[in-house]
């Protein structure tokens, strides 16, 4: 790890003594000559980076590292996720240790996971209306009383055209198309995002670190419609039926929302650059698994007998 010259703290004001935190970090920091700037985050916020950091300090919960990620991913810029909320699959860091773990990420000890991230594009009449990025899920789901929506699902191999060439290029390569869904909506997941909404809607847990990407329908009037796990080189294109009986929403990481209109396209892909999470490993994502989803016992070889 090189050296550590200037850190930028994200810090939940909706966590409760994350100012506190805050003050103790940068006083910390500023004690070993870092340069440190402070963003305060209530759940929105629009952060415009002012130069180059070095790292990221998420104070809140998984919600802040969302946020983060979404923000500093295009920048290459890895998250130092302190948890002060409840226990996170992503924020891993207890603060009481930080200053362990941040010492051990400079030594070069501390893991650096790189999580895949989604890129999702909005597509109406041929247009462009929206580019979002996504580190949990993108979901598409129905507002108001009559909730059955209409949706087309596809997947491509992705062609070779650059970012933005790519979603045209994908249009004439290898196409499957995945079926038909009338469901409460439709959940596209990372691996990261498996333990989040799509895991309550029934989809499986990836391992954080797996290159694939979850779809998986909310409540499908057919039953046999079941979550699918596809690879994450493959563009998914979800098409919103031209007649529909409510309004449709996207939401990206449960923070960011599109109202969406029939016949639109939603291109759903792996983003060129991943989320870079300091000392949030596997072993701590399956430590987290145990705990939340109340796996207990003990280890394999507890009480077994000696040869």
């Amino acid at each position: 790890m090189g050296e550590i010259k200037r850190v930028l703290l994200i810090i939940n004001l909706l966590k409760e003594y994350s100012r506190d935190w805050g003050k103790k970090i940068e006083a910390e920091l500023r004690g070993r000559g870092i340069q440190t700037h402070s963003f305060f985050f209530d759940g929105q916020g629009d952060f415009k980076a002012d130069g180059e950091y070095d790292c990221c300090f998420s104070l809140g919960g998984d919600g802040t590292v969302l946020y983060a990620a979404r923000t500093l991913a295009p920048l290459g810029v890895p998250i130092f996720p302190v948890n002060l909320g409840s226990l996170g699959f992503i924020a891993a860091v207890h603060p009481k240790e930080w200053v362990q773990v941040f010492d051990s990420w400079i030594r070069g000890e501390a893991v650096l996971s790189r999580r895949l991230m989604l890129d999702i594009r909005v597509e109406r009449q041929g247009k462009t209306i929206t580019r979002e990025t996504c580190l949990n899920d993108a979901v598409i789901s129905a507002l108001g009383i009559a909730r059955l929506i209409g949706l087309g699902v596809e997947s491509v191999v992705e062609g070779d055209g650059g970012a933005d060439g790519i979603y045209e290029n994908t249009i004439r390569a290898n196409k499957i198309r995945l079926g038909h869904y009338r469901s409460d909506g439709l959940i596209v997941a990372t691996p990261t995002g498996s333990t989040a909404y799509s895991v309550a809607a029934g989809g499986p847990i990836l391992d954080p670190e797996l290159a694939a990407v979850i779809i998986n329908p909310v409540c499908p009037f057919t039953l046999s419609n079941r979550p699918m796990v596809v690879p994450a080189h493959e563009t998914v294109i979800v098409e919103l039926e031209s007649e529909q009986r409510s309004g449709i929403i996207l939401t990206i990481d449960g923070q960011v929302a599109e109202s969406l209109e029939p016949r639109d396209r939603i291109y759903i892909r792996r983003s060129p650059r991943d989320a870079l999470l300091i000392a949030s490993d596997r072993e701590g994502f399956y430590n987290a698994l145990r705990t939340k989803l109340n796996w207990s016992g003990g280890s394999l070889t507890e009480g077994a007998p000696h040869a």
